[in-house]
């Protein structure tokens, strides 16, 4: 992880310690998160098809408990958080990855780094204990995709992305599964680039786009 994200990290880690908190899944005082809701982030792995060749793993659905502490991770800036969700994200990993994969993680914006001061995949896939390779590169600026349909997600995100030159199986990470459009340009851009397979790992998705729980 580059030293900006984990002195922003660690930051973010003492704020946590020293200010007072609530729980960020139920708001209960006092507490970064409370036991009912440490509870809640058990993983239990949903697969799904993206694209054809193309299947995600995630840990967890993201409502409830669990998209409201991704998302005090992601937009309050509460690093602590990610070591409570890492340990799903590890379960869906060891679930995915078949030996001798390279991992690697979808880039977020300049702007979104610049905002935060790191990076939320690679923070919560360092905290899961695993190692990533920077392999894709965002190649041309996009908009922000919240608050845009499937489609226009699509054509957002056609060939934003691109990847070195890679061989092998290649999974690759991110942190909430919606439509699925940035882990199929992930995907694009990899084989292009030489991968032989793509897997898709996120620590979440969205309810009303799952599949059958593996």
């Amino acid at each position: 992880m580059p030293l900006a994200s984990v002195v922003a990290a660690a930051f973010g880690d003492a704020l946590t310690f020293w200010l007072p908190v609530s729980c960020a899944g139920c708001d209960a005082l006092d507490v970064s998160l409370c036991s009912g809701c440490r509870d809640a982030l058990a993983p239990r792995c949903i697969r799904r098809p993206l694209a054809p060749g193309l299947t995600v793993t995630s840990a967890l659905p993201f409502d409830g408990v669990v998209a409201r502490t991704i998302r005090a991770l992601k937009e309050d800036g509460r690093t602590g958080l990610a070591r409570a969700l890492a340990p799903a994200l590890d379960v869906a990993l060891r679930a995915a990855v078949p030996a001798g994969a390279r991992v690697t993680s979808v880039p977020g914006s300049r702007a979104a780094f610049r905002r935060r001061g790191y990076r939320p995949v690679d923070l919560l896939v360092a905290r899961a204990g695993w190692r990533t390779q920077r392999l894709l590169h965002l190649q041309r600026s996009t908009l922000d995709q919240r608050g845009l349909g499937r489609h226009a997600r699509r054509r957002n995100l056609e060939g934003a992305l691109r990847a070195r030159p890679v061989t092998g199986t290649v999974v690759v990470v991110d942190d909430v599964v919606t439509t699925g459009a940035t882990l199929v340009e992930a995907a694009r851009a990899l084989r292009a680039a030489g991968a032989d397979r793509v897997i898709a790992v996120t620590l979440a998705a969205t309810p009303r786009h799952h599949g059958d729980a593996g």
